[in-house]
C-alpha cells in the first residue's frame, strides 16, 4: 500500500509539471532597428514571434552582430535554426517563399522638392549624395555601384550600414544626415528609410529608385525570405506554411514599421 501511495504521488507530480515548450531558435542582430534588437522592438522580432506562435513554439535568440561571416558563425555553427530577413534564394541557405519585396529609395528633404527617382537625374552630379556601405572594409551597396558607373563619385559620402555599436540605431545615421543637411539626397534601403524618415525633425520625401534593375545585372529591388540550413527542408516547409497562414499579421507588422512594399498586388491576392 505504501508503494502504491508513493506511485500515486509521483504520478501527480509528473502531471503537474509543465510540458517543455518547443523552441524556435533565431539568430538576429542585437542593435539593428527597424529589423531587430535585444529588446525585441524590430519588425523581424515581431514576425518571428508570430511564426513561433503559429508553430506552437517559443522564440529564443542568439544575438550576433550582422557582419561578414554572420551565417557561418551562427546558423552553420548550430547556434540557431532560423534567420529572418534574408535575400530570397541565397545560395548559403534554404529560404522560404518571400514575405515581402522592397527596394532602395531616394530620400530628400521635403522642403527642397527635389523629387529624384533615377540615377540618371543630372542633379546627382552636383548634389551631395549619401550612400550606404556594407562591410567593415567599406564594400559598396548596389546604389554606390550605379553612381560609380555614371562617374558620380566626388560628391558621394558613405555611411556604413553597421555604424558604431556604442550608438543606438546606428543604421539610421544616413537618414539623419539628410534631415540635418549633411547631404542633399541619400539612396537608402527601403525599410531603413521607411522607419527612420518619419522620426526626423523635418519632413523627408521617399521615392523608389527606378528602374528596379540598373544596367543588366545591378538589382535595386529584392525579395526577402527567412532562411534555414540547406539540409533542413522540414523546418523550411513549416516556417513557410506559418508565414502563409499568418500573412495578414505579417503584412500589418510591416505596414506599422513603414516598410516600402513593391509586392502589394500579390499580397492582396
Amino acid at each position: 500500500m505504501c508503494s502504491a501511495f508513493l506511485k500515486g504521488i509521483a504520478l501527480v507530480v509528473v502531471l503537474a509539471l509543465p510540458a517543455s515548450a518547443r523552441e524556435l531558435r533565431v539568430c538576429a542582430d542585437p542593435n539593428n532597428l527597424p529589423f531587430s534588437n535585444e529588446r525585441g522592438e524590430g519588425f523581424e522580432n515581431r514576425i518571428a514571434a508570430v511564426i513561433a506562435e503559429q508553430m506552437g513554439a517559443e522564440v529564443s535568440y542568439t544575438w550576433w552582430a550582422q557582419r561578414r561571416g554572420f551565417i557561418r558563425n551562427t546558423l552553420r555553427e548550430g547556434r540557431c535554426d532560423l534567420i529572418p530577413g534574408t535575400v530570397a534564394n541565397m545560395e548559403m541557405l534554404r529560404t522560404t517563399a518571400p514575405y515581402y519585396r522592397s527596394g532602395y529609395v531616394f530620400v530628400t528633404r521635403g522642403v527642397d522638392a527635389l523629387d529624384i527617382g533615377s540615377f540618371d537625374d543630372p542633379r546627382l552630379r552636383t548634389l551631395r549624395v549619401g550612400v550606404q556601405l556594407i562591410g567593415d572594409d567599406g564594400s559598396n551597396a548596389p546604389p554606390a555601384h550605379a553612381l560609380e558607373r555614371r562617374g558620380i563619385t566626388g560628391n558621394m559620402r558613405g555611411y556604413t550600414v553597421y555604424g558604431d555599436y556604442a550608438e543606438a540605431n546606428p543604421a539610421g545615421r544616413i537618414v539623419r544626415a539628410v534631415a540635418e543637411g549633411e547631404v542633399d539626397v541619400a539612396v537608402v534601403w527601403g525599410p531603413f528609410a521607411g522607419y527612420f524618415a518619419p522620426r526626423q525633425a523635418v519632413e523627408l520625401s521617399i521615392r523608389p529608385v527606378t528602374p528596379g534593375i540598373d544596367g543588366p545585372m545591378l538589382p535595386m529591388v529584392f525579395d526577402i525570405s527567412m532562411g534555414v540550413r540547406r539540409e533542413d527542408e522540414p523546418l523550411r516547409e513549416e516556417v513557410d506554411a506559418a508565414l502563409k497562414a499568418r500573412r495578414a499579421d505579417v503584412d500589418a507588422i510591416l505596414a506599422s514599421y513603414g516598410v516600402p512594399r513593391l509586392d502589394r498586388t500579390e499580397a492582396r491576392r
